[in-house]
């Protein structure tokens, strides 16, 4: 690889052993990727924050980067596992909570923004067209790449936060022109209703596509909601980082040429439903996986109104969009219903099996996928279903 020569301070220690170490994962990574050099990135997120996740190992990490590294670019975080003002109230220990903190902690102290979301287009960090980036979170890495049409890999928790301390990440993969064209073309032959029909679509092409690029044609029209849970689908059940959609995705016109071809149907809708769901009795509802858009919040809280939750029901949102929903009042109306507003976290990463629940009913695939996946029942349902199982009597 080619270096620059702040490049190669970097490498050679002259800024900082936690700078050194991170110069020596990027060039490693770009050795084995035939990356020719490193680029600038404009924003940093990292994933392998909770410390259900990272454990003591990682703490340790952390606190080695600390001591001497600081962030070069705006870095914001994923989820944690919990809300960090309001963790009491979500029945986390004290033991979790007290080692969750001082994972926030050391990121504090190298400079990252805390702000614990899987959306953070929505709280501040929202990259513009054919900027590179180095974001770590999947469903995120996907909205980027296809909606906004920035440019980056799906990173690892070491190779983002490598990328936060250097300010560079190596030129290869969804960086480059030439890997962003379309592999499969997905014919949709079904009207597609809501956001949860999106995320049921994006989990069975994800199965089907792997760590392909699907090009979707025949979609009427998409919005935020619908194209951030396609996304978020696409990620967990496949590597997929980044799709395109005629005629509403930036780089839509790069065309089709050597795709093959696949259809997704009315069946397919009705099976992948169905696959995602698990027999058996509920105790737990949340919905939020991406986090939730502030018109997410707002419709669940006109769908609360009047009525009571009968079952622990969180609505995981980014703490920026918290302070929207304060403000506009969507936050005492949830309260008032008894839900939960849970910032800074969401059912996938916070301990909720510690918490007793055994069944979670969500509007998520991705959802859906990892929470089976540590041996949770699921239920998939819509945003209307679910506030209807957290409302239900006897």
């Amino acid at each position: 690889m080619h270096l620059t020569r702040p490049e190669e301070a970097m490498l050679s220690g002259k800024e900082g052993s936690a700078t050194q170490k991170c110069m020596q994962i990027l060039v490693a990574l770009g050795e084995i990727y035939g990356a020719e050099r490193l680029v600038k990135v404009s924003s940093v997120q990292v994933s392998g924050v909770s410390y259900k996740n990272l454990g003591d190992a990682g703490i340790e990490f952390l606190d080695g980067l600390a001591k001497d590294g600081r962030a070069r670019v705006k870095t914001t975080l994923n989820p944690a596992g919990m809300d960090l003002r309001d963790w009491k109230s979500q029945g986390i220990s004290s033991a979790f909570a007290e080692k969750q903190l001082r994972v926030i902690d050391a990121y504090g102290r190298l400079g990252v923004e805390v702000s614990c979301t899987c959306t953070p287009y929505l709280a501040g960090n929202e990259p513009r067209f054919a900027q590179h980036i180095a974001w770590g979170e999947s469903s995120a890495v996907v909205y980027a790449n296809s909606v906004i049409g920035a440019r980056t890999n799906r990173e690892g928790g070491p190779s983002a936060l490598a990328a936060s301390l250097t300010g560079r990440t190596p030129l290869y993969g969804y960086h480059l022109d030439e890997n962003r064209r379309p592999t499969s073309v997905v014919q949709v032959k079904t009207p597609l209703e809501s956001a949860e029909d999106f995320s049921a679509m994006g989990y069975f092409v994800g199965k089907a596509v792997k760590d392909g690029i699907p090009f979707f044609s025949g979609v009427r029209s998409a919005g935020l909601e619908e194209l951030k849970t396609l996304s978020a689908a696409l990620a967990s059940s496949g590597g997929v980082a980044m799709f395109h959609m005629e005629g509403i995705t930036p780089e839509a016109s790069v065309g089709t040429a050597g795709a093959g071809t696949m259809s997704f149907t009315s069946r397919d809708l009705r099976d992948t439903r169905a696959m995602l769901s698990d027999g058996g009795s509920i105790d737990f509802v949340s919905i939020g996986c991406p986090h939730c858009s502030l018109a997410e919040v707002r419709t669940i809280a006109g769908l609360l109104r009047g009525r009571k939750v009968t079952k622990e029901f969180w609505v995981c949102c980014s703490r920026e969009v918290k302070r929207q929903s304060d403000e506009a009042g969507y936050t005492s109306e949830l309260e008032a219903s008894g839900a939960k507003l849970a910032t800074d976290t969401c059912m996938v990463v916070a301990p909720i099996e510690e918490l007793g629940h055994k069944a979670v009913a969500t509007n998520s695939a991705k959802a859906c996928h990892y929470l089976r996946n540590s041996g949770m029942r699921v239920h998939f349902m819509t945003l209307e279903e679910c506030v209807s199982e957290a409302t239900r009597k006897g």
